[in-house]
């Protein structure tokens, strides 16, 4: 079973994660509430195992959930080595330019790491002119 941990306490999310994986669950950790939603806005199986709530009002939630926390929840989702600031300021720019999320967020995982936001920003809206 798949099992999402949230606590501020790291101690107490490791610990309850390594009793949880011993047990045989799958544990997904979040060091806050947002953060917590952030990880089950990716996980559609996640929510169903609520009682009550099937795939459609899962997909419902989440698509709600994405509108709350904003880019936020899609940050999560971009590839390692790149820095959630100044990622998180090339798909505002992006977003601000008019584009919509899924294409800004595609564009913002094509960058290279490392760039400044200004740099990203180009090399984004170079990716989203070649589509």
């Amino acid at each position: 079973m798949k099992l999402l941990v949230v606590d501020d306490d790291g101690g107490l999310r490791k610990s309850l994660s390594l009793i949880l994986t011993d047990a045989g669950h799958e544990v997904l950790l979040a060091q806050d509430g947002a953060e917590g939603l952030a990880v089950a806005a990716q996980d559609t199986a996640l929510l169903t195992r609520i009682p009550g709530i099937g795939k459609k009002t899962a997909e419902r939630l989440l698509l709600e959930l994405k509108d709350k926390l904003g880019v936020e929840a899609s940050i999560s989702a971009l590839p390692a080595g790149q820095t959630r600031s100044a990622t998180s300021d090339v798909l505002n720019a992006l977003l601000a330019l008019g584009y919509n999320e899924r294409e800004a967020l595609a564009a913002t995982k094509q960058i290279a790491p490392g760039l400044s936001v200004s740099e990203g920003i180009r090399q984004a809206l170079k990716s989203l002119s070649r589509t």
